[in-house]
This record gives C-alpha cells, structure tokens and sequence, in this order.
C-alpha cells in the first residue's frame, strides 16, 4: 500500500515490450515505453543488429572502439538479445518470449513478420493479451489495403508524400524537408500512445490487438489547419508570403534570426516602431500599423527591412526579450548548440546522461511526459548487441545455458 507522499511508481512498470525494430521510428517508440517503466528487450540480428548501430555520428576511443551516437540516442533503458529469427530452434524460443510478453513492436515493412510465420494472426493464439503494433509506411492491416501499402517508406518520402514539404519553404523555391526526422520521430510517438490505448483495452477486456500504424497517416494528421483549411475553402494552400501577414515573421539579429508573431496588432505595431526610433512610420501609410492592405509581400519588402535596419545591430537574445516586453509573441531560431546549452533546459533538467556503452557518459534528451507523482525514470546505457542473451532466453525463452553456448558458436545468437 503506498502511502500519501510516496513516489508512486512508473505507469507502465511490470510491462514487458519485445521491441523488434530499427533505425528511429520503432525505436523512439519503444523508448518512450522504456522511460515510462516498461521492460523493453531489443530483438536484433546477430552479427549486425540495429541498423543504427552502424550509422554515424560516431563517438570513439583512443583505442579504436567506437559507438554510434544515433544508436544511443533512441535505445536506453533497453535490453539487447541477438537472435535469427528464420532459426526454427530461435524461432521456438522468439514464441516463449511472446508468450511471456504484454507487447511486441514490429517495423521491418509490411507483411515482413507474416511472412517468417510470426504475424498477429499466429501470435495471438500464443498469447490473446498481445499487443502488436506495426509501424509501417502506409499501413499493414490485410483488410484496409491500399495503391502504396506494398511500399517501402522513409523520413523523407514521408514528408513529402504527407504534405509537409509542399508547404515547407521560400515561395520561390522548391518544397523543403523539415530538418530532423520527424518522418520517424512523430509516428513513433504515436505508437507508444496507440499500445497505451490497447493495453487499456485489454485491462478491460482481456484481450490485446493489433495496433496497425502508418507512418503516412501519422504525418498527415500533423497537417491539420493546412487541411482544415482546404476542406473549408477548396483552396490548396500553397507556401506564400501571405501567410507572414498572419503567421508572423522571420528577420536578422546580429548572431541569428528572429521570429515575431502579433503582427496584426495595431497596438503593438506603434509600439514597436516607437521602441527601435521610426517614429516616421507612424504617419502616412497605414500598413506599417497593420492597417488595410497589409499584405506578405508589404512585410517582405518594407516591413522587414525597416526592423532589421534596428535589430541587425543586436544579438538575437536581446531582440526577442526586448519585443517580448512590448507584447509580442517572440522566438529566436537556435542552433543545436543553443538548444545544448539552453538555461532553460538545463533549469528544467531535460537533458539526461546515460553513458555511451565504451566507459563514457552520453547527454540525451528525456522523454517529457512528466508524471510528477512518480518516480524518476532510469537513464541506462543502450545496450551491447545480445547482451542479454543469457538472461532472457534462460529466463523467458525455454532455452538452456548449453543451447545458448551452441546457439552463439553457430552465429543464430
């Protein structure tokens, strides 16, 4: 009985993930369920593993060792096994675990499972509590086919397929990915929501599912006002300095850019001209108080220009505090390095060391749900290819000590 003023524990503690994915997406996943208190086992191939493992950035050693950290930074607070599933004694032993697990994440591309005879349909017979999500391109589900569910997809095929380049970008030049893996990152959030929800359901019922998640779907329900709009009106929005009229605006600091919003605010407007010395601009023309006519291309051309001529002088830091004080909505556009160095962050304790598997330590950034009621998650180091091997096969897997010595001399661990 947990007494009143005790840490209360993680939400998902005594839920075990089998967690056979990849790259970004089922990884960012099935860390999030990690941090939320699951016990998440990395099924990987042996010999290579995670197909990140092998991707840089590297972080390496005098001695030549050398970890990856893209690997490192979706991978904590997981344990590894290294096993073939095309083995049929491996096969045997991937089932016991199934057996012995609440949920089992997938994104090796539609039908990939199915076709190794481990689909939802086989699965479940072993265990009806099952939770299975699929993360794919554009859907995995038998009875809801579509032209593109055969297909291969990635971040950047995402992004584009999903409408987020058409709408991303100069109006003069040609659509733009939005810079980081969103494509992966977004749908991997999802997901963990989507297995949250069925573990509901079968706290009520008993009975898991198969959780059927499009990398697609996932984007394009990020589109929504874009969408909202076009179902209104009919009309495709398009990338257009128009938009800057209600949006807001992008203009040069000393060291940077800086974003404004509440550009249509009269109020706001005098005070602004008033605060950088152009008195001028408040006779005459009525657009630079955001009167009629006020339009993208009025702020590209004249408006901008005249508020850079004042802030081109400042850094960034001081620009945006000093509109913010006369109300406007102000960000400034950071770096990687500004974000890794945000007092911000640091004063709300986002950033995590959980050690980089060669001895080092490794700064990653938290999950942030934070249950305030709970206690900390762990922050462990993401795990040596099969780490774990002996400890989970022996313990969830139906194997021997002596299988797994054989099993590893033979290259199927």
């Amino acid at each position: 009985m947990i007494q009143i003023g005790e840490k209360l524990p993680l939400p998902l503690d005594g839920i075990r993930v089998l967690d056979a994915t990849h790259i970004v997406a089922g990884p960012f996943c099935s860390m999030i369920l990690a941090d939320m208190g699951a016990d998440v086992i990395k099924i990987e191939r042996p010999g290579t593993g995670d197909l990140a493992r092998n991707r840089g950035p590297f972080i390496k050693t005098e001695d030549g060792q050398q970890t990856s950290s893209r690997f490192l930074g979706v991978n904590r607070n997981k344990k590894s096994v290294s096993i073939d599933l095309r083995n049929p004694r491996c096969k045997e032993a991937f089932q016991e675990l199934v057996r012995n697990s609440d949920v089992l994440v997938d994104n090796w591309g539609s039908g990939a499972f199915r076709r190794l005879g481990l689909g939802y349909d086989k699965l479940s017979q072993i265990n009806p509590g099952l939770v299975y999500a699929s993360i794919t391109g554009y859907g995995d589900s038998p009875d809801l086919k579509g032209p593109y569910s055969d297909r291969p997809a990635n971040n950047l095929a995402i992004q584009a397929m999903s409408g987020w380049m058409e709408i991303t970008g100069d109006p003069d030049g040609v659509p733009q990915s939005v810079g980081d893996n969103i494509g992966d990152s977004i749908p991997g959030v999802w997901t963990a929501l989507g297995i949250v929800l069925a573990l509901e359901t079968r706290r009520k019922t008993g009975l898991g599912q198969h959780v059927d998640m499009a990398m697609y779907e996932c984007m394009v329900s990020h589109v929504e006002s874009n969408m909202n709009s076009y179902m209104a009106i009919g009309t495709n929005p398009a990338r257009s300095r128009d938009r800057n009229a209600t949006a807001g605006i992008t203009f040069k600091a000393k060291d940077g850019y800086c974003v404004m919003a509440g550009v249509r605010s009269e109020s706001r407007m005098r005070d602004m001209w008033e605060l950088i010395g152009r008195e001028e601009l408040l006779e005459g023309d009525a657009r630079y108080l955001a009167g009629p006519g006020m339009d993208g291309e009025f702020y590209t051309e004249h408006i901008i220009p005249a508020i850079e001529g004042w802030s081109i002088n400042l850094n960034k830091f001081q620009v945006a505090a000093m509109l913010t004080e006369i109300g406007f909505s102000m960000g400034v556009t950071q770096t990687v390095a500004d974000l890794a160095n945000c007092p911000h962050l640091e004063a709300r304790e986002v950033f995590v060391d959980t050690g980089d598997t060669l001895g080092g330590s490794f700064r990653g950034v938290r999950t942030p749900t934070r249950l305030t009621a709970c206690v900390e998650p762990p922050y462990d180091a993401a795990p040596l290819l099969g780490q774990h091997n002996l400890e989970v096969l022996c313990t969830l897997g139906g194997m021997t000590k002596e299988e797994v010595s054989t099993l590893q001399a033979d290259g199927v661990l």
